[in-house]
This record gives C-alpha cells, sequence and structure tokens, in this order.
C-alpha cells in the first residue's frame, strides 16, 4: 500500500512516467526494483530518505540504495509486482566472502534479469501474471544472505548518502 500510494502522488503530483518493477518480500528484508525516469526515482529515493529520518518508527529502517542506472533501452518488468520469497533461499556456505561487492552486485543483477525473462516468458504464456509471480522458482530469489551482505556492504549508500551525492557538484582539479 505503501508503494501503490507513493507512486500515485508521484504522478499526480509531477506527471512523470509509470512505474514499474518488483518488491519481493522476505522475512527480514525487502528488496525494490524501480523501473521509471530518472526524476521519478529521484523522488523515490528523496522519500526513502525522509522515511528513513523517521527512527525507529519508521515503516522502512536502515535502507540501501544499490544501483541507480540511467537511459536503459527496455523496462524488464512491465508492471509493479510484489512477490513473497516465502521458502528460505540460502547461497553456499562462504561463497560470498570471496567476492567483492561489485561482484556480489552484478551476481544480484543477473539474477534479477533471470527472474524479469521467468516472469515475462510466463506473462507471454498465461492470462494470470499475479499467480506467477507469487510462486517464484526459488532459485531465481537473490539469497538471504546476498542481501544481507550488501547491507553489511560501507559501498552501499543510504538513500540519504545517495541523494547527497548524487545532488553534489563534480569538483574537477582545474589543471586536469
Amino acid at each position: 500500500g505503501y508503494h501503490r500510494g507513493l507512486f500515485e502522488n508521484v504522478l499526480e503530483d509531477h506527471a512523470r512516467e509509470q512505474v514499474s518493477g518488483l518488491l519481493l518480500l522476505y522475512s527480514s528484508y525487502i528488496l525494490h526494483v524501480v523501473e521509471s525516469c530518472s526524476s521519478t526515482i529521484h523522488l523515490i529515493i528523496q522519500d526513502l530518505a525522509s522515511l528513513q529520518n523517521q527512527g525507529h518508527s519508521a515503516l522502512l529502517q536502515e535502507i540501501k540504495v544499490l544501483v541507480v542506472a540511467h537511459n536503459i533501452p527496455t523496462r524488464l518488468f512491465p508492471d509493479w509486482y510484489v512477490a513473497i520469497a516465502t521458502s528460505p533461499v540460502t547461497c553456499p556456505q562462504g561463497s560470498m566472502q570471496s567476492q567483492s561487492t561489485a561482484e556480489v552486485v552484478a551476481e544480484c543483477l543477473t539474477l534479477l534479469l533471470k527472474l524479469a525473462a521467468s516472469i515475462q516468458s510466463s506473462e507471454d504464456d498465461s492470462e494470470d501474471t499475479s499467480e506467477s509471480v507469487h510462486t517464484l522458482a526459488p532459485e531465481l530469489l537473490i539469497p538471504a544472505e546476498t542481501i544481507n551482505y550488501l547491507y553489511n556492504a560501507e559501498e552501499c549508500a543510504s538513500p540519504e548518502d545517495f541523494l547527497r551525492i548524487y545532488l553534489s557538484p563534480s569538483q574537477p582539479a582545474l589543471d586536469s
């Protein structure tokens, strides 16, 4: 409900591009994939930053922004989907300790691409896409341990840190 309200407000107030993507609900984590124009994504990150500033009473806490990409030629998700990761998704013991944060993020993006392809192919095959999203194959879901690893990674910024970096002007040295 929070997300639908947020997207409706963004569209009403600013007449921007529709929002599509995926909201994956784990037992202790929430993973967002949001697809829209950059100004809408910026407004969503601003809202997440203000939400995080509410402290312990906030709906979402300890939020991280992994990747923001611009000029994507096509969308991965044709609509906004919500799915619950009901079975515990795990990864092999110690498999991430030898990987860099960039490699773990790339692995997550690969899984998301496979997940999007699975949703699109099931949408082509059936009338009820929402049913297929609720019964996602566990091998397509990002393991909870991976989300925890990224949550603890210093390279992943909070919405507030992301906005501070995004809005600060670049200051190249004059002699460069």
